[in-house]
């Protein structure tokens, strides 16, 4: 009989932890990154009343005679099911669609998260809601990523160098089937010595079979010998395929003139509207086909520009917006992934962290066998309401059915009191 009331106590007491894990995920039904939690029972040790018997000549065999001992609780689990990403349209809101974590440090402790609702602190770094800071790869000035993690520094007032135009690459098509003295002319912006912008024209004009020739200002007619028309500043010449020869593919130190910015001064014999100098040109990716003439010239430099936002793209990579209309990479965010996720301890503030049985992070980036990352959106809870009503009835029921376990188990000996009298 006491078996019976012990048994209706660790069922009360297990029911009692199930009630207590469901009404954690209740309260976290809205949290960011949340991963709901279950429970799962198994029954205790059994008492062995008798043992089994084998079958003899003359009679059959028994099975074992055992008696439950109650339940007890065998996991709590965490469940890291992927849920739905809620748009907020705020650029610092990420979340991971797929498997990863966020990587976030304090000290020199590692923890990982799901919730990717970050801020800048007054320094410019990266931080979660508990101040933590998230961890990214650095990006250098040649796009190379570094090998270790470390803290996201976004600085507000960061200034992007002007850059001296120093080659023009030129793409495209000349039409091979265009008539002599034929002029295409782009323009183009270039930056100077002194970070300014400034315009120039490249024109170019077919002078023969399979060659053209470019000038930096507008060409004289072909036929003209005067003494005053421009020069050209090259030739570029083609094989009977339309390719470029290879002695023309690339020409260093072409001088050419470019605008100054400045206004002549009629008393000098110096222009001084235009300024010389010498640039290096890439031919190699112009072609002489028939058809339409689509040359590009593309000029190298920028001029001076200030951070003016920033976003986060797929992978993680942090995008610098500056005023000059560069963009430039300042960082790429760490995900972490995890052989056994459900192995990670929960720490508080929608963070977790290795423990023996997880495995060790692998770190790398956002779309390398982890999930991508949606800017200005938000992971919700995984937490399913329906479900956990319909855990917490029938927690709420095998409890009042425990409970009636004692309560019988209580009358029955009662009864074997009483018969004393």
């Amino acid at each position: 009989m006491l078996r019976s009331m012990y048994s209706g106590i660790s069922g009360l007491k297990n029911l009692q932890t199930k009630l207590d894990v469901i009404g954690n995920n209740v309260a976290n039904v809205n949290t960011y990154g949340f991963k709901k939690s279950r429970v799962t029972f198994s029954d205790a040790m059994n008492q062995t009343v008798s043992g089994a018997s084998a079958a003899i000549a003359n009679k059959g065999g028994t099975n074992s005679k055992q008696i439950g001992l109650g339940s007890t609780i065998a996991t709590i689990d965490t469940i890291h099911t992927q849920s739905s990403l809620q748009t907020t349209g705020r650029d610092l809101d990420l979340g991971i669609s797929g498997d990863g974590y966020f990587v976030v440090k304090q000290g020199d402790s590692l923890s990982y998260t799901r919730a990717g609702n970050f801020y800048l602190d007054d320094n410019g770094t990266l931080v979660n809601a508990n101040g933590l800071k998230v961890q990214a790869y650095q990006i250098d000035e040649n796009g190379k990523r570094s090998k270790t993690i470390g803290d996201v520094a976004v600085n507000v007032n960061a200034i992007l160098p002007a850059i001296t135009t120093t080659k023009i690459s030129v793409s495209g098509n000349l039409a091979s089937d265009a008539i002599d003295g034929t002029v295409f002319s782009q323009q183009m912006k270039v930056v100077d010595k002194k970070g300014k912008e400034q315009t120039a024209t490249i024109y170019f004009q077919k002078n023969g079979d399979d060659k053209w020739e470019l000038f930096d200002e507008e060409p004289a007619a072909l036929g003209d010998n005067s003494a005053t028309k421009p020069k050209p500043f090259t030739s570029v010449n083609f094989d009977a395929n339309g390719q470029i020869v290879s002695a023309d593919k690339t020409q260093a130190g072409q001088t050419i003139n470019i605008s100054s910015g400045n206004e002549d001064d009629s008393d000098t014999a110096v222009d001084e509207s235009v300024q010389k100098v010498n640039l290096d040109f890439d031919f190699s990716n112009l072609t002489q086909v028939k058809g339409s003439t689509t040359a590009l010239v593309n000029p190298d430099g920028n001029k001076e520009g200030k951070l003016e936002s920033f976003n986060i793209g797929s992978s993680g990579e942090i995008n610098g917006v500056y005023s000059n209309g560069l963009i430039t990479t300042l960082g790429q965010l760490a995900v972490a992934k995890f052989s056994n996720a459900s192995g990670l301890t929960k720490t508080g503030g929608n963070t977790f962290q290795e423990s023996i049985n997880s495995g060790t992070a692998n770190i790398n980036i956002a779309g390398e066998g982890r999930g991508v990352i949606a800017s200005g959106s938000l992971e919700m809870s995984n937490v399913d309401l329906s479900e956990e009503f319909t855990e917490m009835i029938v927690a709420q029921r095998g409890f009042q059915s425990n409970s009636r376990i004692i309560t019988t188990s209580d009358e029955i000996l009662q009864e074997l009191v009483n018969l004393k009298r």
